[in-house]
């Protein structure tokens, strides 16, 4: 697998937090908002106070898959309205925060490196009141990406069968690794046949990953494909609490005890 462009030159060391995870993929459709929404929830089930962050400026969608309309978002922070801690919003159907964005605002990116960099800290300043931090990032890799990449101390790269996707998941493991070579990074399979289908899917990533940047990056876990995925995502309802026993929920709190465990 090749990308488009050159990996961006190593990056000057940035504080991190220590509960703080990122949700990337390479390209949008593959379900990265979906799984950042129900492992949020099942960290909470599992006892863990956590906090959902939409990194996605431009396609910001956390609030409308839960059906929510916060009174703030992240385009209030970004005009200097309010602090990110007033842009909080509880969900209480699964009893998490998030910190909504503003579809069609823009990208991350559009932003003064200053600026960026402040809004980075203050998510990791009111991160420190949360067990667990979720980033749901951008699809991609421009400089807003990977300005929240480097806060995480895990990556977590959501893929599927579909060639792009795979490609897209390369890149973006590519950029990543050549920026922070000590980042961990993990792979989820997302919508695949069987456990089966998705340990073949993660395999050809894994080829590419070490045959061209000599890492392996673990696979997390594969989610099976389950229609009571769409299902919840079109009555904007959670899936682990309209279908907590389902495939999909099974294999999420799988990777949400495998990620609580270390």
């Amino acid at each position: 697998m090749t990308t488009k462009s050159d990996a961006s030159p190593k990056s000057a060391p940035r504080a991190k937090g220590r509960n703080v995870l990122a949700i990337a993929s390479g390209k949008g459709g593959v379900g990265k908002t979906w799984f950042s929404i129900t492992l949020t929830h099942a960290m909470v089930l599992e006892g863990h106070k956590t906090l959902l962050f939409d990194g996605d400026l431009g396609l910001a969608n956390i609030d409308i898959q839960l059906g929510l309309m916060p009174k703030y978002d992240l385009g209030g922070v970004i005009a200097g309205r309010i602090s990110l801690k007033d842009a909080v919003t509880h969900f209480p159907d699964g009893d998490f925060d998030i910190i909504a964005g503003r579809s069609g605002s823009g990208s991350l990116a559009n932003l003064p490196a200053t600026r960026l960099q402040a809004l980075s800290d203050e998510l990791l300043q009111t991160g420190k009141e949360y067990d667990k931090v979720l980033i749901d990032l951008g699809a991609g890799v421009d400089q807003g990406v990977r300005q929240m990449t480097g806060l995480a101390n895990t990556v977590i790269v959501i893929t599927n069968g579909d060639p792009t996707s795979l490609t897209d998941a390369y890149a973006f493991i590519k950029i990543t690794h050549m920026a922070r070579p000590k980042t961990d990074i993990r792979v989820v399979v997302n919508m695949a046949k069987d456990k089966k289908e998705g340990q073949a899917i993660y395999n050809k990533l894994l080829k590419a990953c070490e045959g061209f940047l000599k890492i392996s990056p673990p696979l997390l876990g594969v989610i099976r494909a389950d229609s009571k995925v769409s299902e919840c995502i079109r009555n904007q309802t959670p899936l682990l609490t309209r279908h907590p026993n389902c495939d999909a929920a099974q294999d999420i709190e799988a990777i949400a005890q495998t990620l609580l465990e270390e």
